[in-house]
Protein backbone atom coordinates (compact mmCIF):
# COMPACT_ATOMS: atom_id res chain seq x y z
CA UNK A 1 0.00 0.00 0.00
CA UNK A 2 1.90 2.76 -1.33
CA UNK A 3 0.42 5.81 -2.04
CA UNK A 4 -0.40 7.44 1.35
CA UNK A 5 3.17 8.86 1.81
CA UNK A 6 3.63 10.36 -2.23
CA UNK A 7 1.68 13.39 -1.56
CA UNK A 8 3.53 14.37 1.58
CA UNK A 9 6.51 14.56 0.32
CA UNK A 10 8.64 17.92 0.37
CA UNK A 11 10.78 19.24 -2.44
CA UNK A 12 13.61 17.04 -3.47
CA UNK A 13 17.57 17.87 -2.12
CA UNK A 14 20.41 16.32 -3.47
CA UNK A 15 20.57 12.31 -2.76
CA UNK A 16 24.22 11.16 -1.12
CA UNK A 17 25.85 7.74 -2.40
CA UNK A 18 25.20 5.86 0.53
CA UNK A 19 28.51 4.16 2.07
CA UNK A 20 27.91 0.87 0.43
CA UNK A 21 28.00 1.86 -2.48
CA UNK A 22 31.38 1.95 -5.30
CA UNK A 23 30.49 3.90 -8.08
CA UNK A 24 34.37 3.16 -9.52
CA UNK A 25 32.84 -0.51 -10.04
CA UNK A 26 30.30 -0.21 -12.05
CA UNK A 27 28.84 2.06 -15.06
CA UNK A 28 25.71 3.51 -16.19
CA UNK A 29 23.96 4.25 -19.24
CA UNK A 30 20.02 5.13 -20.27
CA UNK A 31 17.73 2.75 -22.16
CA UNK A 32 14.27 3.28 -23.34
CA UNK A 33 11.74 1.15 -21.94
CA UNK A 34 8.06 0.53 -23.87
CA UNK A 35 7.53 1.93 -27.78
CA UNK A 36 5.71 4.39 -29.25
CA UNK A 37 4.52 7.38 -27.44
CA UNK A 38 3.97 6.02 -23.95
CA UNK A 39 7.49 4.73 -23.91
CA UNK A 40 9.49 5.91 -20.64
CA UNK A 41 13.46 6.65 -19.67
CA UNK A 42 15.40 4.04 -17.61
CA UNK A 43 18.95 3.44 -16.60
CA UNK A 44 20.86 0.48 -16.20
CA UNK A 45 23.78 0.04 -13.84
CA UNK A 46 26.60 -2.68 -15.63
CA UNK A 47 29.24 -4.33 -12.84
CA UNK A 48 32.72 -3.38 -14.68
CA UNK A 49 34.42 -6.70 -15.49
CA UNK A 50 34.28 -9.46 -18.46
CA UNK A 51 31.90 -12.06 -16.41
CA UNK A 52 27.98 -12.48 -17.79
CA UNK A 53 26.55 -11.52 -14.02
CA UNK A 54 23.18 -11.88 -12.81
CA UNK A 55 20.78 -8.94 -13.94
CA UNK A 56 17.54 -7.31 -11.74
CA UNK A 57 15.03 -5.24 -13.18
CA UNK A 58 13.20 -2.79 -10.05
CA UNK A 59 9.78 -2.24 -9.91
CA UNK A 60 8.82 0.94 -7.71
CA UNK A 61 5.98 0.50 -5.75
CA UNK A 62 2.63 2.39 -6.41
CA UNK A 63 2.25 6.40 -7.49
CA UNK A 64 3.64 8.33 -10.08
CA UNK A 65 8.00 7.78 -9.25
CA UNK A 66 10.22 8.02 -11.55
CA UNK A 67 13.02 5.43 -11.63
CA UNK A 68 15.00 6.31 -7.96
CA UNK A 69 11.43 6.39 -6.70
CA UNK A 70 12.36 9.68 -5.36
CA UNK A 71 10.76 10.60 -1.82
CA UNK A 72 11.60 13.92 -0.49
CA UNK A 73 15.41 13.71 -0.15
CA UNK A 74 15.51 9.94 -0.88
CA UNK A 75 15.87 7.76 -3.46
CA UNK A 76 15.61 4.10 -2.35
CA UNK A 77 15.83 2.14 -5.62
CA UNK A 78 19.18 4.26 -6.66
CA UNK A 79 20.45 2.99 -3.24
CA UNK A 80 19.38 -0.96 -4.56
CA UNK A 81 20.61 -0.45 -7.75
CA UNK A 82 24.06 1.41 -6.79
CA UNK A 83 24.13 -1.04 -3.66
CA UNK A 84 23.26 -4.20 -6.44
CA UNK A 85 26.01 -2.44 -8.86
CA UNK A 86 28.71 -2.05 -6.73
CA UNK A 87 28.60 -5.84 -5.96
CA UNK A 88 28.30 -7.68 -9.04
CA UNK A 89 24.28 -7.25 -10.34
CA UNK A 90 23.43 -5.36 -13.09
CA UNK A 91 20.16 -3.15 -12.35
CA UNK A 92 17.21 -1.43 -14.59
CA UNK A 93 15.22 1.20 -13.30
CA UNK A 94 13.05 3.08 -15.24
CA UNK A 95 10.12 5.87 -14.99
CA UNK A 96 6.97 4.43 -14.32
CA UNK A 97 4.21 5.72 -17.48
CA UNK A 98 2.61 7.23 -14.65
CA UNK A 99 5.39 9.34 -13.70
CA UNK A 100 6.27 10.19 -17.16
CA UNK A 101 3.43 10.63 -18.83
CA UNK A 102 0.32 12.59 -17.31
CA UNK A 103 -2.04 11.41 -19.78
CA UNK A 104 -1.56 8.04 -18.97
CA UNK A 105 -1.54 8.37 -15.08
CA UNK A 106 -5.29 10.15 -15.98
CA UNK A 107 -6.26 7.34 -18.73
CA UNK A 108 -10.08 6.45 -17.50
CA UNK A 109 -9.03 2.87 -18.37
CA UNK A 110 -5.82 2.70 -16.22
CA UNK A 111 -5.11 -1.00 -14.53
CA UNK A 112 -2.24 -2.01 -12.49
CA UNK A 113 -1.72 -4.75 -15.49
CA UNK A 114 -1.36 -1.28 -17.99
CA UNK A 115 1.06 0.10 -15.68
CA UNK A 116 3.77 -1.94 -14.69
CA UNK A 117 3.08 -5.55 -16.79
CA UNK A 118 4.37 -3.94 -20.93
CA UNK A 119 7.22 -2.34 -19.25
CA UNK A 120 8.66 -4.79 -16.91
CA UNK A 121 8.70 -7.53 -19.76
CA UNK A 122 10.25 -5.09 -22.13
CA UNK A 123 12.86 -4.47 -19.17
CA UNK A 124 13.51 -7.53 -18.63
CA UNK A 125 14.01 -8.42 -22.47
CA UNK A 126 16.44 -5.86 -22.55
CA UNK A 127 18.75 -7.05 -19.21
CA UNK A 128 18.69 -10.77 -20.96
CA UNK A 129 19.82 -8.94 -24.09
CA UNK A 130 22.76 -6.59 -22.53
CA UNK A 131 26.32 -8.16 -23.55
CA UNK A 132 27.28 -8.22 -19.99
CA UNK A 133 24.28 -9.77 -18.49
CA UNK A 134 23.73 -13.91 -18.05
CA UNK A 135 20.22 -14.22 -19.93
CA UNK A 136 19.63 -17.15 -17.61
CA UNK A 137 19.62 -15.02 -14.56
CA UNK A 138 17.77 -12.04 -14.90
CA UNK A 139 15.62 -11.36 -11.17
CA UNK A 140 12.45 -8.78 -10.86
CA UNK A 141 12.94 -7.15 -7.66
CA UNK A 142 9.43 -5.43 -6.70
CA UNK A 143 9.09 -2.74 -3.85
CA UNK A 144 5.11 -2.53 -2.52
CA UNK A 145 3.05 -2.85 -4.99
CA UNK A 146 5.86 -3.39 -7.73
CA UNK A 147 6.10 -6.79 -5.38
CA UNK A 148 2.39 -7.22 -5.47
CA UNK A 149 2.36 -7.68 -9.28
CA UNK A 150 5.76 -9.25 -9.62
CA UNK A 151 4.15 -12.78 -9.54
CA UNK A 152 1.91 -11.46 -11.91
CA UNK A 153 4.74 -10.37 -14.23
CA UNK A 154 6.47 -14.00 -13.86
CA UNK A 155 3.73 -15.20 -15.06
CA UNK A 156 3.34 -14.32 -18.26
CA UNK A 157 6.97 -13.81 -18.80
CA UNK A 158 8.34 -17.00 -18.10
CA UNK A 159 12.21 -16.00 -18.27
CA UNK A 160 12.30 -14.40 -15.42
CA UNK A 161 14.65 -16.29 -13.02
CA UNK A 162 13.04 -15.32 -9.68
CA UNK A 163 11.52 -13.00 -7.89
CA UNK A 164 12.61 -10.35 -4.92
CA UNK A 165 9.70 -9.08 -3.16
CA UNK A 166 9.96 -6.26 -0.79
CA UNK A 167 7.19 -4.94 1.43
CA UNK A 168 4.84 -6.61 -1.12
CA UNK A 169 0.73 -5.67 -0.15
CA UNK A 170 -1.47 -8.43 -0.05
CA UNK A 171 -4.08 -7.22 1.69
CA UNK A 172 -6.98 -5.43 -0.75
CA UNK A 173 -5.46 -1.91 -1.16
CA UNK A 174 -8.73 -0.34 -0.34
CA UNK A 175 -9.02 -2.42 3.41
CA UNK A 176 -5.40 -1.31 3.48
CA UNK A 177 -5.97 2.44 2.82
CA UNK A 178 -8.80 2.75 5.63
CA UNK A 179 -5.88 1.21 8.44
CA UNK A 180 -2.77 2.98 6.82
CA UNK A 181 -5.29 6.47 6.96
CA UNK A 182 -6.56 5.53 10.45
CA UNK A 183 -3.20 4.46 11.63
CA UNK A 184 -2.15 8.41 10.49
CA UNK A 185 -5.18 9.61 12.16
CA UNK A 186 -4.11 8.81 15.22
CA UNK A 187 -0.29 9.39 14.76
CA UNK A 188 -0.05 12.90 13.07
CA UNK A 189 -3.87 13.92 13.85
CA UNK A 190 -2.83 17.65 12.63
CA UNK A 191 -2.48 16.42 9.19
CA UNK A 192 -4.98 13.24 8.93
CA UNK A 193 -8.72 14.79 10.56
CA UNK A 194 -11.40 12.10 11.48
CA UNK A 195 -13.43 13.15 8.61
CA UNK A 196 -10.14 11.95 5.66
CA UNK A 197 -10.86 8.12 7.56
CA UNK A 198 -14.95 8.66 6.90
CA UNK A 199 -13.84 9.56 3.24
CA UNK A 200 -11.77 6.79 2.90
CA UNK A 201 -14.04 3.64 4.77
CA UNK A 202 -16.87 4.64 2.32
CA UNK A 203 -14.64 4.85 -0.62
CA UNK A 204 -13.78 1.49 0.40
CA UNK A 205 -17.22 0.71 0.94
CA UNK A 206 -17.82 1.53 -2.43
CA UNK A 207 -14.90 -0.66 -3.79
CA UNK A 208 -16.47 -3.61 -2.37
CA UNK A 209 -19.91 -3.32 -3.18
CA UNK A 210 -21.75 -4.73 -6.17
CA UNK A 211 -22.74 -0.78 -7.17
CA UNK A 212 -18.99 -0.59 -8.30
CA UNK A 213 -18.95 -0.22 -12.10
CA UNK A 214 -17.13 0.97 -14.79
CA UNK A 215 -18.79 4.35 -14.95
CA UNK A 216 -18.27 5.07 -11.29
CA UNK A 217 -16.74 8.13 -11.07
CA UNK A 218 -12.65 8.27 -9.76
CA UNK A 219 -13.73 11.39 -7.62
CA UNK A 220 -15.72 8.92 -5.22
CA UNK A 221 -13.16 6.06 -5.32
CA UNK A 222 -9.75 5.99 -3.37
CA UNK A 223 -6.58 8.39 -4.59
CA UNK A 224 -8.49 9.22 -7.28
CA UNK A 225 -7.95 6.18 -9.45
CA UNK A 226 -10.34 5.22 -12.01
CA UNK A 227 -13.13 1.94 -11.21
CA UNK A 228 -11.00 0.38 -13.67
CA UNK A 229 -8.35 0.16 -11.34
CA UNK A 230 -10.21 -1.10 -8.36
CA UNK A 231 -12.12 -3.49 -10.55
CA UNK A 232 -8.58 -5.51 -11.47
CA UNK A 233 -7.12 -5.09 -8.10
CA UNK A 234 -10.29 -6.52 -6.21
CA UNK A 235 -10.04 -10.09 -7.22
CA UNK A 236 -6.02 -9.57 -7.29
CA UNK A 237 -4.20 -12.24 -5.55
CA UNK A 238 -0.64 -11.90 -5.32
CA UNK A 239 0.00 -15.10 -3.41
CA UNK A 240 -2.42 -17.55 -5.34
CA UNK A 241 0.08 -16.55 -8.29
CA UNK A 242 3.24 -17.31 -6.77
CA UNK A 243 1.87 -20.01 -5.23
CA UNK A 244 1.85 -21.41 -9.31
CA UNK A 245 5.24 -20.22 -10.42
CA UNK A 246 7.79 -22.91 -8.46
CA UNK A 247 10.24 -19.90 -9.37
CA UNK A 248 12.78 -18.86 -6.36
CA UNK A 249 11.14 -16.05 -4.28
CA UNK A 250 13.27 -13.78 -1.91
CA UNK A 251 10.31 -12.17 0.53
CA UNK A 252 11.65 -9.56 2.70
CA UNK A 253 9.57 -7.24 4.59
CA UNK A 254 9.89 -4.08 7.26
CA UNK A 255 8.97 -4.76 10.95
CA UNK A 256 8.74 -1.21 11.07
CA UNK A 257 6.33 -0.49 8.50
CA UNK A 258 2.85 0.54 8.82
CA UNK A 259 2.18 0.59 5.09
CA UNK A 260 2.43 -2.92 4.01
CA UNK A 261 2.68 -5.58 8.02
CA UNK A 262 3.98 -7.90 9.14
CA UNK A 263 0.23 -8.82 10.58
CA UNK A 264 -1.59 -7.83 7.56
CA UNK A 265 0.26 -8.84 4.75
CA UNK A 266 3.35 -10.55 5.10
CA UNK A 267 1.26 -13.36 7.52
CA UNK A 268 -0.57 -14.01 4.06
CA UNK A 269 2.41 -14.64 2.16
CA UNK A 270 4.02 -17.12 4.90
CA UNK A 271 0.63 -19.05 4.57
CA UNK A 272 1.05 -19.21 0.82
CA UNK A 273 4.92 -20.35 0.21
CA UNK A 274 6.32 -20.41 3.72
CA UNK A 275 6.36 -24.21 3.37
CA UNK A 276 7.77 -23.57 0.46
CA UNK A 277 11.92 -24.92 -0.05
CA UNK A 278 12.59 -22.20 -2.97
CA UNK A 279 11.14 -18.86 -0.83
CA UNK A 280 12.71 -17.49 1.53
CA UNK A 281 11.10 -14.81 3.82
CA UNK A 282 12.81 -12.19 5.76
CA UNK A 283 11.94 -9.40 8.49
CA UNK A 284 14.54 -6.85 9.35
CA UNK A 285 13.04 -5.37 12.37
CA UNK A 286 14.01 -2.02 12.76
CA UNK A 287 13.14 -1.28 8.86
CA UNK A 288 10.16 1.17 7.62
CA UNK A 289 8.22 0.85 4.05
CA UNK A 290 11.34 1.83 2.11
CA UNK A 291 13.59 -0.15 4.39
CA UNK A 292 15.26 2.84 6.18
CA UNK A 293 16.40 1.55 9.80
CA UNK A 294 15.14 3.72 12.39
CA UNK A 295 13.37 3.14 15.93
CA UNK A 296 9.89 3.86 17.09
CA UNK A 297 6.80 4.29 15.77
CA UNK A 298 6.89 4.92 11.52
CA UNK A 299 5.38 8.14 10.08
CA UNK A 300 5.51 9.78 7.04
CA UNK A 301 7.64 12.29 8.53
CA UNK A 302 10.54 9.35 8.47
CA UNK A 303 10.40 9.88 4.69
CA UNK A 304 11.84 13.27 4.81
CA UNK A 305 14.98 12.86 6.47
CA UNK A 306 17.50 11.74 3.88
CA UNK A 307 18.20 8.18 4.95
CA UNK A 308 19.76 5.22 2.62
CA UNK A 309 18.27 1.32 2.68
CA UNK A 310 19.58 -0.51 4.96
CA UNK A 311 22.94 -2.20 3.93
CA UNK A 312 21.53 -5.28 5.17
CA UNK A 313 18.86 -5.68 2.92
CA UNK A 314 21.58 -5.27 0.13
CA UNK A 315 23.16 -7.53 1.51
CA UNK A 316 20.40 -10.32 1.99
CA UNK A 317 19.75 -9.56 -1.97
CA UNK A 318 23.08 -10.02 -2.95
CA UNK A 319 23.26 -13.30 -1.07
CA UNK A 320 20.29 -14.59 -2.64
CA UNK A 321 20.74 -14.02 -5.77
CA UNK A 322 23.82 -15.45 -5.52
CA UNK A 323 22.03 -18.83 -4.91
CA UNK A 324 18.71 -18.79 -6.48
CA UNK A 325 18.65 -20.96 -9.15
CA UNK A 326 15.01 -21.63 -10.96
Amino acid sequence: MEMSHDAMTAPVSDWVPPSYTEPSRFAEHDVTVGTGPLAVSGTVSVPNGPAACPGVVLLAGGGQFDRDATSGPNKPLKDLAWGLASRGIAVLRFDKATFAHGDFAAAPDLTMTREYLPYAVDAIGLLRRHPAVDAERVFVLGHSMGGKIAPRIAAVESSVAGLVIMAGDVQPMHHAAVRVITYLAAMVPDLVPPSTVEIFGRQAALVDSADLTSSTPAAELPFGLPASYWLELRDYDPVAIATGLRKPMLILQGGRDYQVTVDDDLTRWRAGLGDRPEVDIRVHDADDHLFFPGTGPSTPADYERPQHVDPAVIGDIVEWVGRARA
